[in-house]
């Protein structure tokens, strides 16, 4: 089991970050293309190579994890990514502007360190 990509998108659809670990193929179209596709938003969808996990905040903040087929309800970990680490190291830090792309080396570091530490993250695959 493995962890592909997280995506955080603000209430507008607008990407705010995106983490990528072993996506192994892109889907043709730009990154730019590829943000809008959750604008409209959704609830979940699975295809026969991965499943995508959604959870939006009462915020309108929607964190969206790519993972393979066998990995479970992930509704705890996409919650904490959101309060732990989004919440703390962004939205309450003066120096990252809200509405704009994460910049934060810090958030970057301890989301990535948060995702290999998960149960289902595989450092074997890719």
């Amino acid at each position: 089991m493995t962890v592909h990509n997280l995506y955080l998108f603000d209430r507008n659809g607008v990407c705010l970050h995106y983490s990528e670990w072993h996506r192994k193929k892109q889907a043709g179209i730009s990154k730019e293309e590829e943000y809008k596709l959750m604008k409209d938003g959704f609830l979940a969808f699975q295809t026969s190579r991965y499943k995508l996990h959604y959870y939006e905040t009462p915020t309108g903040i929607k964190v969206v994890m790519n993972t393979d087929l066998g990995v479970g309800p992930i509704r705890d970990v996409l919650h904490h990514i959101y309060s732990a680490l989004y919440v703390e190291l962004v939205v309450k830090n003066p120096l990252c502007p809200l509405g704009q792309t994460v910049q934060s080396e810090l958030f970057r570091s301890r989301l990535d360190s948060y995702i290999r530490s998960l149960p289902f993250f595989s450092a074997r695959a890719g």
